[in-house]
């Protein structure tokens, strides 16, 4: 096996921080529902194929797309975590 944290076949932790905790709290349960299943599914498997690096304020974090919505995430590679720090659609996920 590679020792290429995005070549790993094991999931990674998730972990879900407050804000992000309120921002589901704010969506539509169909909405949730689907962010959910993919963060504990396929983002949880592999999430540096299926986010982008961002840029300028937001550095360090990754935007992972789930329909209209955002997933803003930040790595942690040697812990084999993830840490959602913010969901929102994406005509406002991005706006510090």
């Amino acid at each position: 096996m590679s020792d290429n944290p995005t070549d790993s076949a094991d999931e990674y932790r998730v972990e879900v921080a407050s804000p992000a905790r309120r921002d589901l709290g704010r969506l539509p349960s169909r909405i949730v529902h689907a962010v959910i299943e993919f963060i504990s599914g396929p983002l949880a498997g592999n999430p540096h194929r299926l986010s982008k690096p961002l840029r300028d304020d937001l550095e360090g974090l990754h935007s992972a797309r789930r329909g209209d919505y955002r997933i803003l995430l930040r790595t942690d590679d040697p812990n084999h975590t993830i840490v959602i720090v913010k969901i929102d659609h994406r005509a406002h996920a991005y706006r510090t």
